[in-house]
């Protein structure tokens, strides 16, 4: 994944983790949710915004790699 310069809205993070859910395991879904407030930092914000990014068109051992960098951010 390359950087990207666009910082990514809370609503932005909040649409594209609806958007995956379907994908993920329920609880990963659950966490990163309970994660996402108006209290969230911009750095954090594009991070997880593009772990979710095409989550749904990864391969298994790109999607474990994701959802472990995704469970270490909201530990």
């Amino acid at each position: 994944m390359g950087k990207c310069t666009i910082d990514h809205t809370l609503e932005d993070v909040k649409q594209k983790l609806a958007e995956q859910s379907a994908f993920m395991p329920r609880e990963l879904v659950m966490e990163v949710g309970d994660s996402l407030s108006e209290a969230a930092d911009q750095t954090y914000l594009n991070e997880v915004f593009h772990l979710l990014k095409k989550y749904d068109l990864a391969d298994e051992s790109e999607r474990e790699k994701r959802n472990g960098k995704l469970s270490d951010l909201v530990k």
